[in-house]
């Protein structure tokens, strides 16, 4: 869907003011860019924001140190990828210095304020691209996240923030803050709007090589999850507001699905490694001599913590390796018995003036509850939910393991009121729309579980179908798309295993066939469809609204 870049062009003026951006694009040029796209682009006009890490075309990249800027020939594969789907770069985005914190104040542009309470911090390092999203300048912000940079400002901006499976979207044409544990992650109003994103970004790049393929055979979600949460004694890192909104938050998991108090000890000692143990040393690789020969510009608290890792030791860094590797199996064992572990994002929101006194210990704290994520190989969606006492949102994080991206958005998605979206081109699993005999319950129902399958949601189609009674062996019914005259017909969505879903497909014998079937939501899936020369001999019942309801009349 087109949107409207005069909205955005008219909130970038408010974004400057609580200093988001970096660098802007002339207005005029951006509405030039937009009448450029065309209307059957995904994103068409949709006004991008990009963190000044990442590589843009014809912008420099700054890394929030103004001696690194660096004119940039070509995008960022995750930024080319959006632009070729119609979105409109506006400008790049204000930074913690390198990526190297989660507050948002260490930039010499200026410390990123809190677009709802102006005095506390919008959180960091992806500062500026939250507030961009939030004040509605963009309509979708990059970010990189490493130790939790897009998911902490997305909780304090009250938006989305989606942090892919590390190497699930490339990380070419980023400046490194920790290589093989950056992330590429998108910020967005909605659920549906980062999801959406990250579908196009996702890919496979030769070129990058920390990029991965995932794998088939990954766990699918269905309309019930386990869920997860941290015990009580975890919790220590909330406020007294932190801890009333969480309460006020987990109210609201039963909905999603059986809850249950997880230990997240490992979780929570692997987050220790990144910036309290040898791990940072890879900070001190990817930038610290630059960073000790040009002191104008370099923010002090990151100066000192990347010079105190230039001396770290070999066998330091060897021994934390081995302890992630400890912690990595200890955790593993947390996914045989939930789907999603939710957490806090963030337990405080701190003043700029707090941040100022305490820079190190608050940007600590902020981070208790992201910076186990990439070291664990987790994948993760952050959500608004509720505010705290202050006017601060709060916001709360779904996590999975690799490559359950697509479970965890839609646990988030559910969780916010959003519909399941779709899944994406890299997805391990694939949607079939079924509406006879496939139902729960009904005779070939074990066809689906029998190859993983779970049901997502019972729904109904759009109004454009014809239903018939089938003359078949189990009784089916078919269903015709029609011009005029169609009806809501009554049908269930079920997701299976991508890798099972050909042989699923192999079982469907004419006159059914696997079609694109299109929903109430607007969404469209592969589903049961019939031949129309078969469907015009068969008994019309389309007036039941659907097979169960024409079944119980028989009886």
């Amino acid at each position: 869907m087109r949107r409207d870049i005069e909205a955005r062009l008219a909130a970038v003026a408010r974004a400057a003011e609580l200093n988001a951006w970096i660098t802007r694009v002339d207005a005029t040029e951006v509405r030039v860019d937009a009448s450029r796209t065309s209307i059957d682009e995904p994103f068409s006009g949709w006004a991008l924001a990009v963190k000044d890490n990442i590589d843009c075309d014809g912008l420099p990249t700054t890394a929030g140190h103004p001696g690194f800027a660096r004119h940039c020939e070509a995008s960022a594969p995750a930024v080319q990828a959006l632009v070729d789907a119609g979105a409109i770069v506006v400008g790049k985005t204000n930074l913690d210095q390198f990526a190297t914190g989660l507050v948002g104040t260490r930039s010499p542009y200026g410390s990123c304020r809190n677009p709802r309470v102006p005095d506390r911090i919008a959180g960091g390092s992806s500062s500026g691209s939250a507030v961009a999203v939030a004040v509605g300048a963009a309509d979708l912000g990059l970010a990189t996240d490493t130790a939790g940079s897009g998911r902490v400002p997305a909780a304090l901006c009250g938006v989305v923030g989606l942090k892919p499976t590390r190497g699930l979207v490339s990380t070419r044409g980023v400046v490194p803050a920790v290589a093989g544990l950056d992330c590429v992650s998108v910020l967005a109003r909605t659920t549906a709007d980062a999801t959406a994103a990250l579908a196009v970004m996702a890919g496979f790049d030769p070129r990058d090589p920390w990029s991965r393929v995932a794998p088939t055979g990954t766990p699918v979600g269905g309309d019930s999850l386990r869920v997860g949460i941290p015990r009580a004694v975890d919790l220590d890192g909330l406020d007294a507001d932190a801890m009333r909104a969480w309460a006020d938050a987990a109210a609201g998991f039963a909905r999603l699905g059986p809850v249950s108090e997880i230990d997240c000890t490992a979780y929570l000692e692997a987050g220790t490694l990144l910036y309290q143990g040898a791990f940072v040393a890879a900070r001190w690789h990817a930038f610290g001599e630059f960073l000790l020969e040009h002191p104008d510009g370099a923010d002090p608290t990151v100066t000192n913590i990347v010079r105190a890792a230039r001396d770290i030791p070999a066998a330091a860094f060897a021994a934390d390796i081995e302890r992630l590797a400890r912690h990595r199996r200890r955790f593993a064992a947390t996914w045989e018995e939930i789907d999603v572990l939710v957490v806090p994002t963030v337990g405080v929101a701190p003043t700029l003036d707090e941040v100022a006194a305490d820079p190190v210990g608050l940007n600590t704290a902020l981070g208790r509850f992201t910076n186990g994520t990439n070291l664990l190989d987790l994948c993760a969606a952050a959500v608004p939910a509720g505010a705290r006492a202050d006017g601060v949102p709060f916001g709360i994080t779904f996590l999975g393991p690799a490559f359950a991206d697509e479970l965890v958005a839609a646990a988030a998605a559910r969780y916010c009121g959003e519909a399941d979206p779709p899944p994406p081109p890299w997805s391990a699993s694939a949607t079939v729309v079924v509406i006879g005999a496939h139902l729960s319950g009904q005779p070939l129902n074990g066809q689906l579980t029998a190859r993983g399958g779970r049901l997502v949601r019972a729904t109904r189609t759009a109004p454009c179908y014809r239903l018939h009674a089938l003359p078949t062996e189990p009784a089916k019914p078919g269903m015709v798309r029609v011009a005029s005259g169609g009806a809501t017909i009554a049908a269930e969505l079920w997701r299976l295993p991508r890798d099972r879903f050909g042989e699923f497909v192999l079982d469907v014998a004419p006159p059914l066939a696997i079609g694109t079937v299109e929903l109430e939501d607007g969404s469209r899936h592969p589903g049961f469809l019939c031949e129309e020369v078969a469907a015009a001999q068969a008994p019309d019942i389309t007036r039941f609204g659907g097979w169960l309801a024409y079944k119980d009349s028989r009886a």
